[in-house]
């Protein structure tokens, strides 16, 4: 149901802009012809370098998943976006029987499931209107859970089943929808889950996107383990989820 969608000469929108994925998707964009991108960040000064970097294309732009105020202003202010990018998210180390697991949950969903409903609801109207794109960057622990990631794990699941019914309705209206399932990507979130070892280069990422928004894919796995993955749950996918 999604249409190719090409992101030059396009207006775009990412979240957590300043820094692993999140800039690689922004330089990807740029690369690939992109006019304007909105880089949204929770402190307008870590977005600097990019803007020194492509002042004539960067605009930084306050959004924090966790404070709805922010992203309504955000939506008000971007008026002509036409794609946007929810890569911002939060991540702990924390197992189910962790004495702090329903802390870290609530943390993890207010970010990872709520920030993207929020953006979803804020920024549809922009995206319907211009016919555009969202993108939102689950992972492959959204298919199967990593037990000392759990509650992380279970947020992603939370938010690529979200991502699933923004797709059904807003590719009714016109707006592609992909959903991005990554394995271990080099970021600071990788160091933290201990998982840099077997890392690739956010690039891939970004660079799959791009792809991906061409190809009208609503699956993406871009990285190496991410696609073994894949092998196994296109199928599925494609019969159950998609309806191909």
């Amino acid at each position: 149901m999604n249409q190719g969608f090409d992101v030059k000469n396009k207006t775009a929108l990412v979240t957590g802009a300043n820094r692993g994925i999140g800039r690689a998707i922004v330089e990807s964009l740029v690369h690939h012809g992109a006019v304007k991108v909105y880089a949204a960040v929770r402190t307008l000064e870590s977005a600097e370098l990019l803007r020194r970097s492509f002042p004539d294309i960067i605009q930084p732009l306050k959004i924090n998943l966790q404070q709805s105020e922010t992203i309504q202003l955000a939506a008000q202010q971007a008026q002509d976006v036409e794609l946007v990018v929810n890569n911002a998210g939060v991540l702990t180390d924390t197992a189910v029987l962790d004495d702090q697991a329903v802390e870290a949950l609530r943390f993890e969903f207010e970010t990872n499931v709520l920030g993207l409903l929020q953006m979803a609801q804020a920024f549809s109207p922009a995206l319907i209107k211009h016919r555009g794109a969202l993108v939102q960057v689950n992972s492959v622990a959204s298919i199967r859970a990593v037990p000392f990631i759990a509650t992380y794990s279970a947020s992603k699941a939370a938010a690529y089943s979200i991502t699933q019914s923004l797709w059904q309705q807003l590719s009714e209206q016109g707006v592609s929808v992909v959903s991005v399932h990554p394995g271990p990507i080099s970021t600071d979130m990788a160091d933290q889950a201990g998982i840099s070892n077997a890392a690739e280069p956010p690039a891939v990422v970004a660079e799959g996107i791009i792809t991906a928004l061409k190809a009208a894919q609503f699956h993406l796995f871009p990285d190496s383990l991410a696609q073994k993955v894949g092998e196994y749950y296109t199928s599925y996918a494609e019969s159950v989820i998609e309806n191909k």
